[in-house]
């Protein structure tokens, strides 16, 4: 089988968000071929490389969502009125200009026309920016049945709008929908028409599946190949990006400012407008809709992001619940050991940054001192941006004042009970024996989607407490203690009570072992997906010439489901078997 890897801003980028995982599922998969798409979100990505990749990744071809340079191609008379048309329907889709039952179809048609009209004319860029996608847009917003927020929007939030509509629809420019692509023009600056990267070609058509591993513009090409080349589409979301923009968008009206947007979201002039917040929200939710219901297979990494999945109006029925694969074996040694942690020791082991609510977790800790003066707090880890580094140095602040240093005697040099110690320096311990220092490892975040530190700390073999966010509870299972977040006194009592119950530290830790090697492991992520590829191409074949050039046979070009009779062969097969029957017939 060849599968189109669909990504955006992640492998194979270094320090890619979903590297890590797309790695080891290509690894893990070398029975078939890759043909990997990569979506770039800055030039800071794109300058930093990319990672080595395994053989099986027979093709890669690059694109900069950060920038699309005007490549000059004008349309002619009839292709602005038919641009104009495309654009001022999908506008009516986000206005609320139509009926809400209509909206859904609206978009996703003026979608694929645009797509239609990128292919035969090279290019969208000028034409999102120009003055005739800007009047569509205030026609659609002006409109009879458009919404109050909408109808309130002005021209400065109406340019803001385009702006962020033009950068998600950048992928509608790219050379990627043909049938086998020409594999060697090489390397082009522009992200229009062109593609990176020294493997060779391969268009969307010449695949059995995409797989896309996020939501958004990596869905969006998925959507295409489906549309041009009836290519099955299964798109993994970890963290649901509908999700972002509807918190993002209720937090900003609850403060009355503008909320965090990711890169390459609305622009900073427009953030704190509720008419761009609405309206983007509105474009977000519109093609969120349009992927789930055209995707044959939506994966989630956890129940929680599911439950959102539904939410945001995914059906039910195409859902599975795939939990990312992480390697186990780097902390084999530890797991597999004897516990020979200091019994009174607390550890804490990630990313220092405020989602992680370190501050709770030191005032937890003057509770636990309290009952067990002996106690001791490790923080390993290091801080994530300029935020990170000056909410660590809070933290150091607040644990010198919380706790002053501590001298056994009067001849003794005073030593706080709180350590920070940096991860992965020289010297410093590494992951696995930072989780192997504590007796009892502790998350006291307040916002977390899948604890990926949590599921290692398992692997050690740990007793854990954890506050209740995200996919905790999901992932512990009953293996561990969970309290509520920003809870000091709670989290404080579920310590002390491990703190002093060697044995149920000790049940909880084999437990937790156990129940992540048995969930969460790269093996269980890489035959789930095995098995979704195999439904899938099976359920909706693709087709394509079952040779290529020098007449090779292609993997999976036709499966062997395709050919017998059955639900998942189409009319036409069984027309075209029925006349080579009669033909039979006829013969004799």
């Amino acid at each position: 089988m060849r599968i189109g890897l669909l990504t955006e801003g992640g492998y194979p980028y270094v320090g890619g968000d979903t590297g890590p995982w797309c790695d080891r599922l290509v690894r893990g998969l070398g029975q078939h071929e890759f043909a990997l798409f990569a979506l770039s979100r800055s030039e800071r990505q794109d300058t930093a490389g990319r990672v080595e990749l395994p053989s099986q990744v027979r093709s890669v071809r690059t694109a900069r969502l950060w920038r699309a340079e005007d490549d000059g191609v004008a349309y002619g008379r009839r292709a602005r009125r038919r641009f104009t048309e495309c654009y001022g329907e999908l506008a009516a889709g986000i206005s609320g200009a139509s009926a809400p039952d209509l909206q859904a179809d609206r978009f996703g048609s003026a979608l694929y026309g645009l797509a239609e009209l990128a292919r035969d004319e090279g290019s969208l860029v000028r034409a999102l920016r120009s003055e005739d996608a800007l009047r569509a847009l205030e026609r659609a917003c002006r409109a009879p049945g458009a919404t109050r927020t909408a109808r309130e929007a002005r021209v400065p939030e109406l340019l803001a709008v385009a702006a962020h509509v033009e950068r998600l629809l950048r992928p509608l420019s790219l050379g990627w929908y043909e049938e086998e692509g020409d594999g060697g023009r090489g390397e082009r600056g522009h992200e229009g028409r062109g593609h990176r990267g020294g493997r060779g070609g391969g268009g969307l058509g010449a695949v059995d599946l995409c797989h896309a591993t996020s939501g958004g513009a990596a869905a969006l090409v998925g959507l295409l190949a489906r549309h041009f080349f009836g290519v099955p589409l299964v798109v993994t979301e970890y963290g649901v990006r509908l999700r972002s923009h509807y918190l993002n968008f209720e937090a900003a009206e609850a403060s009355g400012e503008g909320g965090t947007h990711a890169e390459g979201d609305v622009p900073a002039s427009g953030a704190a407008s509720p008419a761009v917040r609405a309206l983007v929200t509105a474009f977000h939710g519109r093609l969120s809709a349009e992927v789930y219901r055209r995707a044959a297979c939506l994966t989630a990494g956890n129940a929680h992001a599911r439950r959102w999945q539904e939410r945001c109006g995914a059906d039910r029925a195409k859902l599975r619940t795939v939990h990312p694969g992480m390697d186990a074996a780097p902390f084999a040694e530890v797991g597999d050991s004897p516990d020979t942690a200091d019994p009174r020791t607390l550890a804490w082991v990630g990313r220092v940054e405020p989602a992680k609510d370190l501050v709770s977790l030191l005032h937890a800790f003057a509770e636990v001192r309290r009952e067990e003066p002996a106690t001791r707090l490790r923080i390993i880890g290091a801080p994530s941006g300029p935020e990170g580094r000056a909410y660590l140095g809070h933290c150091r602040a607040l644990a010198a004042q919380l706790f002053p240093d501590e001298a056994e005697g009067p001849h003794c040099v005073g030593d706080n009970p709180v350590s920070f110690e940096d991860l992965g320096h020289p010297g410093a311990p590494g992951l696995a024996e930072a989780y192997a220092a504590g007796a009892v490892v502790v998350l006291s975040s307040v916002v977390e989607g899948f604890p990926a530190g949590l599921v290692e700390a398992m692997f050690c073999g740990r007793a854990t407490v954890s506050t209740d966010v995200g996919a905790v509870v999901e992932v512990i299972g009953g293996t561990g203690l969970v309290v509520p977040p920003r809870n000091p006194r709670a989290l404080a009592d579920a310590c002390v009570a491990l703190l002093r119950d060697p044995e149920r530290r000790a049940r909880l830790g084999a437990a937790a072992r156990a129940r992540a090697l048995e969930l969460f492991t790269v093996e269980q992520n890489v035959t789930a997906f095995h098995d979704i590829y195999l439904e899938t191409v099976s359920r909706t074949p693709v087709h394509r010439p079952a040779f290529d050039g020098p007449g090779e046979p292609r993997p999976f070009a036709v499966p062997a489901e395709a050919r017998l009779a059955g639900p998942w062969t189409g009319s036409r097969k069984r027309d075209a078997a029925a006349g080579r029957v009669a033909a039979a017939e006829g013969a004799r």
